[in-house]
């Protein structure tokens, strides 16, 4: 276990520069990249032993959560949800290490989960933004990684330059809390969605004497196509532009139709795309088959209209003098 040395960073003497609780695959990406970026690190995991390389890098490993809280004016959370968060965070010594000193939960989870630990965390005098990692851990500590972040913008603007230790993009998104785990839930959708899409599409070519190799090559074209349809389709519903004069949701039924015939034919459950289906037809049976398939948004989105965002609060750009983690 090694003890703390001086860095780039200001910090107290004795302090660390930033605590990572919870050193599951990219908990550990997490802390290796501050080590990397010379920052004094306190890592903890609830789980003996998975520290060894970190510390074998410069970190210091703390007994307990609380202790690790209390070594640095930064923690950052990355646990496999809320429920393992607030396992950690609501431990009465660590609640009152966490006191007046920042908590950054990059942990997975909803907007409405987001929102409860934020109103726990005012209630205990815990300063608290939220946030999601959009990119494997591969990415960490390199330009492809892409944060989110949400809550107090005078607090991010505080943390920034260690944060950027993390490598890639940070955006801060909103004051609202939920707003991180907004934007994660929604484009893990898209990946989950899509993914599911794919293992449904190597079921059905296998099934045909098409081997999932030979199918490959031409998924990347559908792929592409994606971008420039997923702009399109947002410019679409936010301007309530639903013409489908290109794909009308008529035709999109009839084919989603077929692939649920041909998955039922050898066996293949087919419920996801029934389901897709099922969208397609209630928007057609309601009138609407002259549409593109972004009506299929505004059909679901009628059980929660849409609310506009509350105007987000300026971000003051970094200046030059501002102390930055050495990379």
């Amino acid at each position: 276990m090694s003890t703390f040395s001086s860095t780039s960073s200001s910090t107290p003497s004795g302090q660390s520069a930033v605590t990572v609780l919870g050193l599951g695959p990219m908990g550990r990406c997490l802390a290796r990249a501050f080590l990397d970026a010379g920052l004094r690190t306190t890592v903890w995991n609830r789980t003996p032993g998975r520290d060894r390389e970190l510390l074998e890098r410069g970190a210091t490993g703390a007994p307990s959560a609380g202790e690790a809280v209390a070594a640095s004016p930064l923690t950052v959370v990355c646990v496999v949800n809320y429920d393992a968060a607030d396992a950690v965070l609501r431990d009465d010594a660590v609640t009152a290490a966490a006191k007046g000193r920042t908590v950054v939960n990059l942990s997975a989870d909803t907007p409405d989960r987001a929102r409860s630990t934020a109103q726990w965390a005012a209630g205990h005098g815990i300063r608290y933004l939220d946030g999601a990692i959009m990119t494997p851990t591969t990415t960490i500590g390199t330009p492809a990684a892409v944060f989110l972040h949400s809550g107090p913008a005078e607090l991010y603007r505080e943390h920034r330059p260690v944060l950027d230790a993390l490598g890639g993009s940070h955006t801060h998104l909103s004051e609202e809390i939920g707003r991180a785990a907004a934007y994660d839930v929604a484009l893990l959708d898209v990946f989950w969605t899509a993914m599911t899409g794919f293992a449904h599409a190597l079921a059905i070519a296998r099934a045909e004497g098409i081997t999932a190799g030979e199918l490959a090559p031409f998924t990347q074209g559908i792929a592409a196509i994606l971008p420039p349809i997923f702009e399109q389709y947002a410019r679409a519903l936010d301007d309530g532009d639903f013409s489908g004069d290109d794909n009308p949701l008529t035709s999109a039924a009839s084919s989603m139709a077929h692939i649920a015939h041909t998955s039922e034919s050898h066996g293949i459950d087919a419920g996801v795309m029934r389901a897709a289906g099922e969208l397609a037809r209630r928007a057609i049976d309601d009138g609407h088959g002259a549409d593109g398939f972004v009506r299929v948004a505004e059909l679901l989105g009628r059980a929660a209209p849409f609310t506009p965002p509350a105007p987000l609060t300026p971000l003051t750009p970094l200046s030059q003098g501002t102390p930055r983690p050495t990379r």
